[in-house]
C-alpha cells in the first residue's frame, strides 16, 4: 500500500445543502464532498491509503490540524490500517471490503472506542470537534476516533475569586478538564454529567452537572427544558446561556450564580444545585440561587466560624454603605441639616462655601469620574492599570477640592463608597449595586430620607418577588426558614450545621452525624 496526502486542494464552491446525505462507498466521492463543504480549508488534513495495483483509495483518514492528535494518526493509525489492508487481495470484493472495515475497527481500539457515522452531518459534527474520521472503500459508514488534542490553558489560580486559605485551582476553557476537576472533588457515582449541543453554527457542548438524589427533579427538568428551547446561531461564553435561561431577565439582580472555582461548585452541588458547564469558558453556572449566596466567600468555610461570621456581617454592612451612603449624605445636607451636630454642620458649610454646585451634582460628578477611572484601570495593561487608577483618583480628587468644584467631605464619601463595593465576593452583584446607587442618589436629592426609605421598600418588594428556577430568591428571609439561617447572615460552626437546605431533594436529612 502507498500512503498519499492531500491538504487544502484548490477548487469549488461550498455544497453544504444536504448534510443528511448518506455516505458513498466510493472514498474519492466522499473526500471531494468533504473538501467542498468545508470550503477547501487548509486546516482540513486528508491522508489516503491507496492500492499499489489499482491506485484506488482503499482507506482514508480526515482530521482537523490543531484539533486532533497528529502524532497518533501518523505513528499508529496509519500503521494499523496499512497492516490490515496488506492482507487483502488487490481487487477485493464487497465482502472482503467489509472484512477490512471490521479488522481495522477492531485493531484501532488501542486508541479508544471507534463509532460509526451514517451521514455527512455526523462527520462534520465530530470532525470539527477534533475527532478523526476514517473512510473505507465499499463501506456506507464512516468511523470516528476520539483523538482530540488542542492547546489549552493550564489549571491556574483564579483572578476573580481570591482567598487566603483554600484551594487555588480554577476552571479552564476546556470542558473535559473542568469535569475532571469536579470529579476530583466529588468521587461519587451519583455525580452525573449530561452533555447537549447548542448553537447552529458553533455547535457548543453544554454539560448539565448534578448529584443524583440531591438535585430536585423539578429544577433539573426546568434546566433541561430551558436549554432545549434555546435557538441561537452561536454560544461563545456562559453569559449567552445565563441571559437566555434566567427567570427575571428584566431585573438588575442576577438569578444565576457563576463561579470559576471547583471547590465552590462542588459545595453547591452537594447542596442540591444544578451546574451548567459551557465549553470554551472557565465559569460554571449554578441554579437555583439565592441572594445570600452572592455574599458568601469560599474562604468562609475554611476559616473558623466566628471569624467567617464577622466577615460576612461586614459584607452585608458594606453593601448598605455602598448603596446608601452618597444618597444619605445628599439627603441630610439638602433637607435634614438639623440631624447633624452643630460643629460638623459648621465644618461642612465652610467646605461647601465655595462649591458652586448642589450636593447631588457634586456627588454625581465624583461618582461618574470614579466609575470612569475604575473602568480605565480594568482595560489598561496590568502593569500600569492599577497605578493609573490609584494615582488618577488621588490627583483628580485633590485637584477638584483645590479648585472648589467639590468639597473634601464628598471625596471621602465617594472613596468609602467605592471601597465598600470591593468587599463583595461576587462581581455579578456589585454591578446592580453600583447602578442602584445612582437611583438612590436621585430620590435622596428629590425627597430626602423619606424618598430613600420608600426606595428601599420598593427594592425589597422587588427582590422578594424574584424566583430562581422556581425557588424563592430571598430565601431564607422570605419565606422565612429558621433552619437555613445557620448559613445566611452568619455561619454556625460546622458541627452544628448537620441538616441539608431546602434547595436539596434530601432537605432535612443529616449530612453530618451529631456528636454523641
Amino acid at each position: 500500500m502507498v500512503i498519499m496526502g492531500r491538504e487544502g486542494l484548490e477548487g469549488g464552491p461550498s455544497s453544504m445543502n444536504d448534510n443528511k446525505m448518506p455516505i458513498s462507498p466510493i472514498i474519492d466521492i466522499n473526500l471531494e464532498r468533504i473538501q467542498m463543504d468545508l470550503g477547501r480549508s487548509d486546516d482540513v488534513v486528508i491522508r489516503e491509503i491507496r492500492d499499489v495495483n489499482t491506485l484506488d483509495a482503499a482507506a482514508a483518514i480526515v482530521y482537523m490540524d490543531g484539533l486532533s492528535d497528529a502524532k497518533i494518526i501518523n505513528t499508529y493509525i496509519f500503521d494499523v490500517l496499512n497492516h490490515a489492508l496488506a492482507h487483502i487481495p488487490a481487487t477485493p470484493s464487497s465482502t472482503e471490503d467489509s472484512s477490512i472495515e471490521r479488522i481495522a475497527k477492531d485493531l484501532l481500539t488501542g486508541i479508544g472506542p471507534v463509532y460509526a457515522c451514517t451521514h455527512f452531518s455526523d462527520i462534520y459534527r465530530f470532525l470539527l470537534s477534533g475527532e478523526a474520521i476514517l473512510l473505507f472503500r465499499g463501506s456506507h459508514h464512516a468511523y470516528r476516533a476520539c483523538i482530540r488534542e488542542w492547546k489549552s490553558r493550564d489549571v491556574m489560580e483564579s483572578n476573580n475569586q481570591t482567598a487566603i486559605r483554600g484551594p487555588r485551582e480554577s476552571f479552564t476553557e476546556t470542558l473535559r478538564i473542568n469535569t475532571a476537576l469536579i470529579r476530583r472533588k466529588i468521587k461519587d457515582p451519583n455525580l452525573w454529567f449530561e452533555t447537549i449541543t447548542i448553537g447552529d453554527t458553533t455547535k457548543t457542548d453544554i454539560t448539565i452537572v448534578h448529584v443524583n438524589g440531591l438535585a430536585k427533579p423539578s429544577v433539573l427538568e426546568n434546566v433541561r427544558i430551558k436549554l432545549a428551547s434555546i435557538e441561537i446561531d452561536g454560544v461563545l461564553d456562559s453569559g449567552y446561556i445565563e441571559e437566555l435561561i434566567e427567570d427575571a431577565p428584566h431585573s438588575l439582580f442576577p438569578t444565576v450564580y457563576n463561579s470559576d472555582l471547583p471547590d465552590v461548585v462542588a459545595a453547591q452541588l452537594l447542596e442540591g444545585k444544578v451546574g451548567i458547564l459551557v465549553d470554551g469558558t472557565p465559569n460554571m453556572l449554578l441554579v437555583p440561587t439565592q441572594l445570600v449566596t452572592f455574599f458568601q466567600s469560599p474562604e468562609d468555610y475554611y476559616q473558623r466560624a466566628f471569624y467567617s461570621s464577622l466577615l460576612r456581617i461586614l459584607r452585608f454592612a458594606s453593601v448598605f454603605i455602598s448603596l446608601l451612603l452618597p444618597a444619605s449624605y445628599i439627603a441630610i445636607t439638602t433637607f435634614h441639616r438639623d440631624m447633624l451636630p452643630t460643629s460638623l454642620l459648621i465644618g461642612l458649610a465652610a467646605q461647601r462655601e465655595g462649591v458652586p454646585f448642589p450636593a447631588f451634582v457634586e456627588a454625581l460628578v465624583m461618582e461618574v469620574t470614579f466609575e470612569i477611572l475604575r473602568e480605565a484601570g480594568l482595560r489598561m495593561p496590568k502593569a500600569i492599570g492599577q497605578a493609573v487608577s490609584v494615582v488618577g483618583t488621588l490627583v483628580i480628587g485633590q485637584a477638584a477640592v483645590d479648585a472648589g468644584i467639590v468639597s473634601a467631605a464628598m471625596v471621602i464619601v465617594v472613596a468609602v463608597t467605592a471601597i465598600s463595593t470591593f468587599t463583595l465576593p461576587s462581581y455579578s452583584l456589585s454591578i446592580p449595586i453600583r447602578i442602584l446607587r445612582f437611583a438612590f442618589m436621585g430620590v435622596g436629592a428629590s425627597f430626602g430620607l423619606f424618598g430613600i426609605v420608600m426606595g428601599l421598600l420598593v427594592l425589597l418588594l422587588h427582590v422578594c418577588s424574584l424566583r430562581s428556577f422556581g425557588e424563592p430568591y430571598m430565601s431564607p428571609f422570605s419565606p422565612y426558614k429558621r433552619t437555613e439561617f445557620e448559613d445566611a447572615l452568619f455561619r454556625l460552626p460546622r458541627w452544628l450545621t448537620y441538616k441539608r437546605p431546602d434547595t436539596s431533594l434530601s432537605a432535612g436529612r443529616a449530612r453530618l452525624r451529631k456528636r454523641s
